[in-house]
């Protein structure tokens, strides 16, 4: 309990500082004239491409549990998927547990049904690999020298020797876990405990070979990172001063956003803002307000977005269960 306190205020300190950052040099007058400048209409397709993502989410979340539980309901996976949302917006990575305990049931474990977000995750990570390869690929003469100094070489020179050591000191502790759990799982009552949950674990993550029709899960995966583009895509169009960018553009600076969503502060906040306004800045020429505005408008409203889907499903969860 200590150790998550710690972690969530750890959290908390890195977003503020990261706001801080991203906020301190913005100059508010041309923030809000930009504000004024807004294209709403552009704003709309920005929530209906938005929905559409979650939309997709969810049916492709749905398709990796129905080897399992072949009964789920879309409604069901459509409200778990909400509300883990709602709770990673305050403490991020936590509603992916959320989440688990209310869409399993008696014909799904609470350990498959992680193994399942698991699965998704890992297809995620390679979905956001590729379409930032794809990116710096198709816009190389562009983004190259901008990914090599401001990207890359960062990130390369916090990687040390000893760093690298340490990972792989943690891999062999975690094989040699691994193998005990399994090695004793007969003859120790912890490790039988352990293994079981292992077992269910790899079963949720396995249920992606059993899908029946595998083409769909990967349309459903690309159907959702195209409505991450046109996200970006969107608000690039709604703000007149970067509306000049094209498709491209929206599939790299999507990329870069969904890099900087990593950094484990609660809804992304800071370190997506301080990203987004650095790329349209050293790339594209933009001021850092405009930078800062078109952040803000993406986050924050896909936040609120995701806030009240949130808790109109936490409400429709709650009234169904006191119905039973």
């Amino acid at each position: 309990m200590k150790k998550n306190v710690i972690k969530y205020v750890l959290s908390f300190v890195l977003a503020a500082v990261l706001v801080f950052f991203a906020f301190r040099s913005v100059n508010w007058t041309e923030f809000w004239n930009g504000l004024k400048e807004t294209r709403w209409g552009y704003i709309v397709l920005f929530l209906i491409f938005s929905v559409l993502a979650l939309v997709f989410r969810e049916e492709r979340w749905r398709s990796i549990i129905k080897p399992i539980d072949p009964e789920v309901q879309r409604l069901r996976v459509w409200d778990s998927i909400n509300v883990g949302n709602l709770v990673n917006v305050v403490l991020p990575g936590a509603g992916e547990f959320v989440r688990c305990g209310y869409v399993s049931g008696k014909n799904m474990s609470y350990d498959k049904a992680l193994g399942t977000i698991v699965c998704e995750r890992v297809c995620d990570f390679v979905a956001v690999f590729l379409m930032f390869a794809g990116a710096l690929a198709a816009g190389w003469g562009k983004w190259g020298s901008f990914f090599v100094e401001q990207i890359w070489s960062p990130a390369a020179g916090r990687m040390s020797f000893s760093l690298w050591w340490i990972v792989g000191g943690v891999l062999l502790v975690l094989a040699a876990f691994f193998w005990a759990v399994f090695h004793w799982q007969h003859s120790n009552k912890f490790c039988g405990k352990v293994a079981g949950v292992l077992k269910g674990f790899g079963a949720g993550f396995a249920a992606l070979g059993k899908m029946e029709n595998k083409w769909l899960f990967l349309l459903q995966t690309v159907a959702i990172w195209v409505m991450y583009v046109l996200m970006s895509w969107a608000v690039l169009k709604a703000l007149p001063a970067v509306a000049h960018l094209n498709m491209a553009d929206a599939l790299f600076i999507s990329a870069v956003g969904n890099i900087a969503s990593v950094v484990p502060v609660p809804g992304g906040i800071g370190a997506y803002h301080y990203m987004i306004a650095l790329t349209l800045q050293a790339l594209y020429g933009a001021s850092w307000d405009m930078g800062i505005l078109y952040a803000t408008m993406c986050h924050e409203i896909h936040a609120l977005l995701i806030i009240v889907l949130g808790l109109i499903s936490y409400v429709g969860i709650t009234t169904r269960r006191k119905q039973a």
